[in-house]
């Protein structure tokens, strides 16, 4: 029981993904999470309205429970399994976010100045979120989908379109960590 509570090494969290491409892909199906957004959105009955979304959602109903297990599995690993005191940041990581005026998460998994709740307090981090949150959904439908889809599945599937959009998300979080986010805090 004690392999559970700990963290796994790459390799075999790696084979573990592997395995389930396989499958996937043996079932015909790809692995997103973006998509899914679409699915919930003709669920509702968006697609009275809008064209995209007109489409048979009921045949993407397996990927929904794949959302439901990732956020279930999160509760659980925070909540029930996680040991913050596990997590070791790099010391020029540290120094780094303390010249920006971000204290090292110390016990915790994240630092609470960019993820606690005293951020829905400040103007500047609501804002924040909203910008990003919308970048990031017009992002991922531009490129085609998200980091998951095409770094996992379309990566897999030896998909061009996914590569390019692989280079293109690294590019991007190296500007949004080494000029965007500076210049923010």
């Amino acid at each position: 029981m004690n392999v559970i509570f700990q963290t796994w090494p790459w390799y075999v969290s790696g084979f573990l993904i592997g395995v389930i491409m396989l499958s996937l892909l043996y079932f015909g199906k790809s692995f997103g999470m973006s998509s899914n957004l679409r699915s919930m959105c003709a669920m509702l009955g968006a697609g009275k309205r809008v064209a995209f979304f007109d489409f048979d959602w009921k045949t993407q109903k397996w990927n929904l429970l794949v959302v439901l297990g990732a956020m279930l599995g999160g509760y659980f690993a925070v909540h029930f399994m996680s040991h913050p005191s596990n997590v070791t940041l790099n010391p020029d990581t540290i120094d780094k976010l303390a010249m920006m005026g971000v204290d090292a998460p110390n016990g915790e998994l994240v630092p609470q100045a960019l993820f606690g709740n005293s951020i829905f307090e400040d103007p500047k981090s609501i804002v924040i979120l909203l910008v990003g949150g919308i970048l990031i959904g017009f992002g991922s439908r531009y490129a085609g989908g998200c980091t998951s889809g095409h770094a996992i599945s379309g990566l897999s599937n030896l998909q061009l379109p996914s590569l390019k959009a692989v280079i293109g998300f690294f590019i991007g979080g190296l500007i949004m960590v080494h000029i965007v986010f500076p210049l923010i805090f």
